[in-house]
């Protein structure tokens, strides 16, 4: 199929290159040229501009009476940018064309977001997309919404993205990016998971290796993952992580989940806590803990006074 494919970063770019593999035609396009010219040799077609975008999938064939839906997949940060780029492209694209959110937007918003496309007669899919910078390799897994006869319009696409049965159409607009959501809340928690067990290993008086632990749990073990393999790679680069800082980013997910599980009253106490740590992550040092030390100090003289 021809398909367009805006915003060529750590995924982005990948993705071209898988579709590339899997025979489609891709329009290409990026706020940074060299990222552009990055994907064109490597056979994609290179646009300069959206406008560029739908008027090169045009030319390809894509879009009008004969040519089928003209599909736009957008692979940006979700928030204004998604906004932007979806209001421009709404003016350009055609009824029956698609556009794809294949970014972590909120699920709330995707919801809004194809009623108001839905409404200039264009199709509306959300696609919460996992794989990392590992997906050229292994495939991305798909989580979809949208309607079905919109979904169909880039089936070809996600077949050939996702590995065999990692693509579903997971239910109505939002609920693609409601499902990727949760995914990466329970990464959260299981990510937390592993790194206080590996700390407690790391400071017990063993001095365990704890690159041959992680690849030993990976041989049979019930806690064996993706992730667990993922921490073997990183033990091996570096045993004890010394060039690592213990700074920890949300990209919005988790906190959209633990906010869901407070609006369906559901407990969720694991996941809530994961997404705090990662919060205490990014201080140098803690003010809590700076009070915490004070209290204790004052009632017990307990306190380690900074250098």
């Amino acid at each position: 199929m021809h398909i367009a494919l805006i915003g060529l970063g750590k995924m982005g770019g990948n993705m071209v290159q898988r579709l590339l593999g899997g025979g489609h035609t891709v329009v290409a396009h990026d706020r940074d040229p060299h990222a552009v010219a990055a994907v064109v040799e490597k056979g994609a077609v290179g646009a300069a501009s959206m406008k560029e975008v739908v008027e090169k999938l045009g030319a390809l064939g894509a879009g009008g009476a004969s040519g089928g839906a003209r599909v736009v997949w957008l692979m940006i940060p979700a928030g204004d940018i998604t906004e932007a780029a979806i209001a421009e492209l709404v003016t350009l694209l055609s009824p029956g064309d698609v556009i794809v959110d294949g970014g972590n937007s909120n699920w709330k918003d995707s919801q809004r977001r194809q009623a108001e496309v839905k409404a200039k007669g264009l199709g509306s899919v959300d696609a919460g997309t996992s794989g990392g910078v590992w997906g050229l390799k292994n495939g991305y897994c798909l989580m979809v919404g949208g309607d079905v006869e919109d979904v169909k319009k880039v089936e070809p696409a996600f077949l050939t993205l996702a590995p065999p049965n990692g693509y579903l159409h997971v239910g109505a607009a939002g609920s693609g990016h409601f499902t990727k959501m949760i995914h990466n809340g329970i990464e959260y928690g299981m990510m937390q998971a592993y790194a206080e067990g590996f700390e407690i290993l790391e400071k017990s008086p063993f001095k365990p290796d704890l690159h041959a632990i992680s690849k030993l749990w990976n041989q049979g073990s019930v806690v064996r993952s993706w992730l667990l393999e993922l921490a073997e790679l990183a033990f091996q680069e570096d045993p004890h992580l010394d060039g690592i800082k213990g700074w920890v980013a949300d990209s919005g997910e988790g906190r959209w989940t633990v906010q869901a599980a407070i609006d369906e009253d559901v407990p969720a106490p694991v996941l809530t806590l994961a997404l705090q740590m990662r919060f205490r992550s990014r201080q140098d040092q803690s003010f809590s803990a700076k009070v915490n030390a004070a209290l204790r100090n004052q009632f017990g003289g307990h306190a380690v006074k900074k250098a």
